[in-house]
């Protein structure tokens, strides 16, 4: 990890098309957003593939409005998104043996130069770590909720 990256994971109980429907529709990331900084999307299509763009309205002190492009896409599998800087936000999936899902959030600094990476991860490393593990807890939540029983 160290400035490269931050990552959190957990094991869902919902197939892998399950959690990956939310994830692919920017619709659902403020239901999901754990940094309580996604208020609602406000462009881009149902489902998100590889080179969809996408607008949301944020809000981290100030309001604002920010446009992400996704950059890695593999159906139910993986989906990475960033805006105008190089970094990206990546959901890998893996199915369990049980039918669940293991979900690993990275937030990926390696495309960064370095004076960006370090910037980055010394003002909001240990902030975006909190953010995706609680991403994580409401994806759990959404997908679980979504999957009939």
């Amino acid at each position: 990890m160290g400035d490269k990256s931050r990552s959190a994971s957990t094991t869902i109980a919902a197939p892998p098309a399950t959690v990956f429907a939310i994830l692919a529709d920017p619709r659902q990331h403020p239901r999901i957003d754990g940094s309580g900084n996604v208020k609602d999307s406000i462009e881009g299509p149902e489902r998100l593939e590889l080179g969809s763009q996408f607008g949301m309205d944020m809000k981290m002190g100030a309001p604002y409005k920010i446009k992400n492009k996704v950059v890695e896409f593999e159906a139910d599998k993986l989906i990475a998104w960033r805006h105008m800087g190089t970094h990206r936000w990546r959901y890998e999936l893996s199915p369990t043996p049980d039918g669940g899902t293991e979900v690993t959030e990275t937030w990926d600094l390696s495309h960064c130069n370095p004076v960006l990476r370090a910037t980055l991860s010394a003002s909001f490393g240990s902030k975006t770590q909190k953010a995706l593990e609680a991403t994580l807890v409401k994806l759990k939540a959404a997908a679980e909720a979504d999957t009939p029983t």
